[in-house]
């Protein structure tokens, strides 16, 4: 599994639509197409959501970004990360 940060914004209408709900929907969707959500954190500032998410692969985490861009109405931003650690062991190779 590789895993993913996940950047939001959230639209007015996400805004106007906020649930705790839709945070158990979010976590059921990313399960749903393979993954695990690690973690979730709301922000001040130009980013107001990041998840961290782990996913079987790049097609996977495309398609979260996406279905739950459509789910919640928050425009995702995804990358993969990795840990320090494991950064610098792939450079000592």
């Amino acid at each position: 599994m590789t895993t993913f940060i996940m950047f939001g914004k959230y639209s007015m209408e996400a805004v106007n639509k906020m649930s705790s709900k839709r945070s158990e929907k979010a976590a059921a969707l990313v399960k749903e197409l393979g993954g695990e959500l690690k973690a979730g954190y709301a922000l001040l500032g130009k980013t107001d959501l990041i998840l961290i998410a782990n996913f079987p692969g790049v097609n996977e985490a495309m398609k979260a970004s996406v279905e739950l861009a459509k789910l919640l109405g928050i425009s995702f931003t995804t990358s993969p990360a990795m840990t320090v650690d494991e950064f610098d062991r792939l450079l000592s190779l």
